[in-house]
């Protein structure tokens, strides 16, 4: 398969940009794994929800959301002046900042599946600890949009289900945590941004190990959705092989797991490194009215991406052309909005303040899994990202060609046309590529 420019996200020009810019790295030899980190600082105003950079890693692995601490100053320019909740629902007090659903659905060609398509499926989300909110959070983001209700008994009419288990798929839930908390609430709300008619199964691990969300991972697979979310990573080890069973789409036909490449900037995390994984890495996502897509699209500069140091690369990633500079699994395999400064509006309120705007590859990952869901999952046999390396799926998305997230000296930190790390393949232009 040759490398191909299809649909192309045009460049910001003179419209508002990233505050955040790539510090000039040493150049890092192309063959070499990518350090999480690289060339990349982390910005003021921005917070991480936990453990993220910035704040200092206290677990194995830490989630991928960002909180933009002032919203005033998101930079997303909404395509609408007027942002007006569903019919008959009353606006909240200040109207929140971010991108809301119609908004993302239109970004990224989707409004008309995103309405008829999802009833009676079902999307999996995995993260650790608990959320004593999450059913009352996800109800006040879902109505504030006029989205359907949230019921917690399946078979109910006129309401989407929301379940909640254990990583065992119990009800007794693990203890509660304010910044995984905000993870969860980045993870139900984009989920109900693109695929408003699905069922949401969230599970959480008893703590923020390897271990413990791959078992959580497992009993999330084990009620066969279409897609499971993974919004979290922690730095590549020689043992990380050894949770790829966690992650393997062989053994779970039809079900599309995703996970978020990290908010480091160039560097490669786990589980996005795993083989069976569809890695989803991040842009930056700006309204342009004058523009024939009436988007614009860049990589964001602290998405991950890299050459993974020990997952071996598949044969669909060796078929692409010009031959990506990497030995190794490469990520990621596509994208979507990651920036906090043109990022999401979500609702959040255990321990935070309500209306908030997140950005991270966390939402990236949500909102690639939502889009399987969409499209019916992966196709029986499939495995992790094979479907995406395709001329026909390439056709159907938004080949992101400018920005980087380092200076590494190869396709492997800066987005060009076709396949690069940051944004992989592209990003989505209907469901025609999953």
């Amino acid at each position: 398969m040759r490398r191909r420019a299809f649909t192309t996200a045009v460049g910001l020009s003179g419209l508002a940009v990233s505050l955040v810019l790539p510090v000039a790295a040493t150049a890092t030899p192309v063959a070499q794994a990518g350090r999480a980190g690289g060339g990349w600082s982390w910005p003021g105003g921005w917070s991480a929800a936990c453990g993220g950079s910035g704040e200092g890693a206290t677990s194995a692995v830490a989630c991928n959301a960002i909180e933009l601490d002032n919203p005033s100053s998101w930079q997303g320019h909404h395509l609408w002046p007027s942002r007006s909740p569903g019919a008959g629902r009353s606006p909240a007090p200040t109207t929140p900042s971010g991108y809301d659903p119609a908004e993302l659905q239109a970004a990224y060609g989707l409004s008309s599946e995103s309405a008829s398509y999802g009833s009676g499926k079902t999307v999996a989300i995995v993260d650790a600890y608990n959320d004593p909110y999450a059913l009352s959070n996800l109800s006040t983001y879902r109505a504030q949009w006029g989205l359907s209700s949230v019921c917690t008994k399946a078979g109910q009419s006129g309401c989407i289900t929301f379940t909640d288990e254990s990583q065992s798929g119990s009800t007794r839930l693990p203890s509660s945590n304010v910044g995984w908390s905000e993870e969860i609430s980045v993870d139900l709300d984009m989920v109900s941004a693109i695929c408003p008619n699905c069922n949401i199964l969230l599970v959480e691990a008893n703590s923020a190990t390897f271990a413990n969300l791959g078992t959580a991972e497992l009993t999330a697979a084990a009620a066969k959705p279409l897609s499971i979310g993974n919004s979290y990573g922690g730095s590549e080890s020689s043992s990380e092989t050894s949770y790829d069973s966690y992650y393997n789409t062989k053994t779970e036909a039809g079900i599309a797991i995703t996970a978020s490449t990290g908010d480091s900037g160039y560097g490669v995390e786990y589980p996005a490194a795993s083989p069976d994984v569809i890695a989803v890495g991040g842009t930056t996502l700006t309204a342009a009215s004058g523009t024939a897509r009436g988007w614009t699209e860049v990589a964001w500069s602290g998405a991950g991406s890299g050459c993974s140091a020990y997952e071996p690369q598949q044969l669909w990633q060796k078929e692409v052309g010009p031959a990506i500079p990497c030995a190794n699994r490469a990520v990621a395999d596509v994208a979507a909005v990651a920036d906090p400064n043109t990022g999401v509006a979500v609702y959040d309120s255990y321990g935070r303040r309500g209306w908030t705007v997140f950005g991270g590859t966390s939402v990236a990952a949500q909102i690639i899994s939502a889009v399987y869901a969409l499209a019916g999952g992966l196709p029986s046999g499939t495995t992790g990202a094979s479907e995406l390396y395709t001329p026909a799926a390439e056709l159907n998305l938004f080949d992101v060609t400018s920005g980087n997230n380092a200076s590494c000296g190869s396709d492997l930190c800066t987005a060009t046309a076709g396949w690069d790390g940051p944004t992989g393949l592209g990003t989505p232009n209907g469901t025609g590529a999953f």
